[in-house]
């Protein structure tokens, strides 16, 4: 005989009791309660690493950093030609056949008489000008409470009327201070009565390749956008001017970011937005910024005179390479070589010659072409300066006044860069080791180069047919002999190459050939 005791499960039952349908049955079994309640474990927490953020630089400095919309005064496009003419008005377009897609697009959705009537000359500007159309959209930045705002030349170069758009939507006037092509940098001013929020510039010393920065601007015109990143490198050469020396970031820069600033974590500005590589066009983790210390300078020019005076030294330069290096005795392959100083020119006046090479300036070295480009332009004009020379195996100095650089970009970037390329042919006489003929020039000047062996040191290091050899070892030559007789007497000092000037219809250069063959 069973009893309701004997039914009760024993603690171990229950226990051993692994589902919740099997506890109910127990529970139910033994009269307790039946009430089951589920119970759930917690949402997934993960306690992250502490990281940085910006969202503190990003809301101080936001305010400074606005957007730039250039408008230009751009004539109607027309295109004539077998009796047709058509502007943007559609004005031309009668001329079409009836059932042409263009004519029927332009009878549907093209201005009506009325709205070509208002477009007409009463909405040109003074002296017949286009109209004020948008052409270009940037960013920029404020530098002064003031209204002083920084962005790129490019941004503004061909600009007629600008219009700021701030980080609250507001739009202002703005009229363009000055600008540099040289270093794509422009300074406009907004006349109003606020005080606008500003920002300061970074110690570029203090900039280090690896530092995190940020970049503000206004990329395809969405408006203030933030993307970040690093410091990839700094001081590339990216073949833009004389004066390249830009920060390379990898945060996230396209078109329309041009002008806007790069901000370091302290939220001054590192760099000025400039440039992207690009091979499709959009981001790819390559951006190259002008750096504070070139931008501020530039910017305190523009803002006082509205342009930038630089220092001019006049010569014509080209780097140092190895082979010229040994040819000229140099034990290493640094300074900038003069190729031809230019008639006129502090550097001439001085007594700077071709084949000199200049190593320093006020006793700081100098590393390349563009260094040089770079120390001299800095220097205000009319300061004298000690210039130090490599000249005919021994170092020398001669004292300039240093000039003003041309307003004519043609004839700066002749003064600053090395200038190569062809000419037309001539006749013959081997200098057989080298792989040139050479013929006696009309005009008594150097010898012409007849040909050049395809294979030959001539032929790898450039020398073109119709060039002409000018100088060997900075020797006048004028025929095949005497410069055989360089080159003997250089061998004879134990160099292993002589350094050739060589003369092209678009400029000279210096090339180091070998002499020791044979």
């Amino acid at each position: 005989m069973f009893t309701t005791k004997s039914l009760r499960p024993s603690l171990k039952t229950v226990l051993k009791t692994s589902t919740v349908a099997g506890l109910a049955a127990v529970m139910l079994t033994s009269g307790l309660p039946a009430t089951i309640s589920q119970s759930f474990a917690e949402a997934v927490k993960v306690e992250a690493p502490s990281v940085p953020s910006f969202a503190n630089v990003v809301e101080a400095v936001s305010p400074a950093v606005v957007s730039v919309r250039v408008q230009s005064r751009v004539n109607p496009v027309s295109e004539e030609g077998n009796n047709f003419t058509f502007d943007f008005n559609g004005r031309g377009f009668d001329d079409l056949p009836d059932d042409h897609p263009l004519k029927r697009f332009f009878r549907e959705f093209g201005p009506r008489g009325d709205d070509r009537a208002e477009r007409g000359p009463g909405r040109r500007g003074p002296h017949g000008e286009g109209r004020l159309r948008p052409t270009s959209q940037g960013s920029g930045f404020f530098i002064s409470e003031d209204g002083y705002l920084v962005t790129n030349n490019h941004v503004v170069s061909d600009g007629s009327a600008f219009t700021v758009i701030l980080n609250d939507g507001t739009e202002l006037d703005a009229k363009l201070i000055g600008k540099d092509s040289r270093t794509d940098l422009a300074v406009l001013k907004v006349d109003d009565k606020r005080k606008f929020t500003y920002v300061s510039w970074a110690d570029d010393s203090k900039v280090r390749v690896g530092d995190w920065v940020v970049a503000v601007g206004n990329p395809f015109g969405l408006g203030g956008t933030v993307t970040s990143g690093i410091i990839s490198a700094r001081g590339r050469d990216i073949g833009s001017g004389p004066y390249d020396d830009y920060l390379q970031v990898d945060a996230a820069v396209n078109r329309g970011n041009s002008g806007g600033p790069t901000f370091n974590l302290s939220g001054e500005v590192v760099g000025i937005n400039t440039a992207i590589f690009s091979p499709s066009g959009g981001n790819v983790g390559i951006a190259f910024a002008i750096p504070a210390a070139v931008a501020k300078d530039v910017v305190t020019d523009l803002i006082k005179d509205g342009s930038v005076s630089r220092g001019w030294l006049g010569v014509q330069i080209q780097p140092v390479t190895k082979d010229i290096a040994e040819s000229l005795g140099l034990s290493e392959a640094s300074g900038a070589l003069v190729v031809e100083p230019q008639a006129g020119s502090p550097g001439e006046k001085a007594g700077i010659k071709k084949g000199d090479v200049v190593t320093a300036l006020n006793g700081d070295t100098v590393k390349d072409p563009r260094d040089l480009a770079r120390k001299v332009a800095a220097i205000r004009p009319g300061t004298t300066v000690d210039v130090a020379l490599w000249r005919n195996g021994k170092s020398e100095t001669v004292k300039l006044e240093i000039g003003a650089l041309p307003k004519d970009d043609k004839d700066a970037a002749k003064s600053q860069d090395s200038q190569t390329d062809e000419a037309q042919p001539s006749s013959e006489q081997a200098l057989a080791d080298l792989g040139v003929t050479v013929v006696p020039s009309d005009d008594g000047k150097g010898v012409t180069i007849a040909s050049v062996e395809e294979d030959s040191d001539a032929g790898d290091r450039g020398l073109k047919t119709g060039e002409k050899i000018v100088s060997v070892n900075n020797q006048e030559v004028k025929s095949a002999d005497d410069i055989l007789k360089v080159i003997t007497a250089a061998k004879k000092d134990g160099r292993s190459k002589a350094l050739f000037q060589i003369e092209a219809e678009n400029g000279s250069r210096f090339v180091a050939l070998p002499i020791d063959q044979g």
